[in-house]
């Protein structure tokens, strides 16, 4: 029998080798973003954010998902700028109004811009839009039972939207096959194990039919189970109903490795999903993660973190913009905006 202090011993190590190795993967920081960009000019930075979001998404789990997706949606399409978030007054049109974010929870955007009117009472206009919401997707996955990780900091908040035909070519589409995947995050420097465990993201949220309904009707994909077909049919009784069901059958609001256990068993959601697993390129991965929750985060968060340096704005380029869905104005600001500025920052603050 292991006495107690050789247990805690062996604990002791056990974690700190664990840490070590995390350390040793963690990929490499782009020039211009840090560890710990704000320290000294937003110490709080991140404490403001957790604790909101824990509020937000105690209030509805579903949140976290949405979150999630607009940091995907924002660094697949022009990189990590938080184009995405701005509206048709910044000389649109607007990503937002592209195909595949017409689905985009309109709270999560809501959602950001208040965490950027409560960091701005406590900080001034020093943290970009984009960090807010690389942090908010961490925090999103932590919150709902997944992993911790360090975030890389320092973007800056893109000037110009992407165009709707940037959006559709750079997002992986729901009908996408395993090829087309694998050959767009490619091209963002991005690998068969970053795109399996990126693809986890699935794991919490939900999905309107007309994502997979073509899946079911008019003839039912063979790839999938037929008990699984049967009850997405009750749920989606029509090929262009608008009703929405859960990505992850098994554990839907929790952050874990069910996801790869529906694959394995037929029940992925998308054809981007299920071919993950069909294909022989990517089965063993879907597999790997299926069986070993921990290698899953730990591929995961090396995904996330090569995801959220992509073609990101820092230094002397871009802008922190004052608010998340319009650019900075660039002439003299009117009495009339002050005003609209101070009321935002007291309603943050109470």
């Amino acid at each position: 029998m292991v006495s107690n202090s050789l247990a805690s011993f062996l604990l002791v190590l056990f974690v700190s080798s664990s840490l070590i190795f995390t350390e040793a993967q963690r990929p490499a920081l782009v020039r211009g973003l840090s560890w710990s960009f704000y320290q000294s000019s937003c110490p709080q930075l991140e404490s403001i954010i957790r604790k909101r979001l824990e509020k937000q998404i105690k209030d509805d789990v579903g949140q976290a998902a949405g979150l999630l997706r607009l940091h995907f949606h924002d660094c697949f399409v022009q990189g990590c700028d938080s184009s995405v978030l701005l509206d048709g007054s910044a000389g649109g049109p607007s990503e937002q109004t592209a195909i595949p974010n017409l689905t985009l929870r309109k709270k999560s955007f809501k959602i950001i811009d208040d965490l950027r009117k409560r960091i701005q009472a406590e900080c001034g206009q020093v943290v970009s839009c984009s960090d807010i919401t690389a942090i908010a997707a961490r925090d999103s996955v932590v919150l709902t039972g997944g992993p911790n990780y360090d975030v890389p900091l320092g973007r800056k908040d893109g000037l110009n939207f992407a165009t709707e035909q940037a959006t559709i070519d750079n997002l992986v589409a729901p009908f996408a096959n395993t090829t087309v995947v694998l050959d767009r995050l490619r091209a963002k420097g991005l690998d068969a194990t970053d795109a399996v465990a990126l693809s986890g993201a699935h794991t919490i949220g939900i999905s309107h039919c007309t994502s997979f309904t073509d899946r079911l009707y008019p003839n039912q994909d063979s790839t999938m189970d037929k008990t699984f077909a049967n009850n997405l049919k009750r749920s989606c009784p029509t090929a262009d109903s608008n009703n929405t069901v859960n990505m992850d059958i098994r554990s839907p609001n929790v952050f874990d490795n069910k996801y790869y256990v529906d694959l394995m068993n037929r029940q992925g959601l998308f054809t981007s999903d299920q071919d993950l697993y069909t294909d022989r390129r990517t089965r063993g991965i879907v597999t790997s993660f299926a069986v070993n929750q921990s290698l899953f985060y730990e591929k995961f968060v090396i995904g996330m973190i090569k995801m959220g340096q992509l073609n990101v704005l820092t230094g002397g380029q871009g802008e922190i913009r004052n608010r998340c869905d319009r650019k900075n104005k660039n002439k003299k600001v009117d009495i009339a905006t002050v005003v609209e500025e101070l009321e935002e920052t007291f309603s943050a603050l109470f």
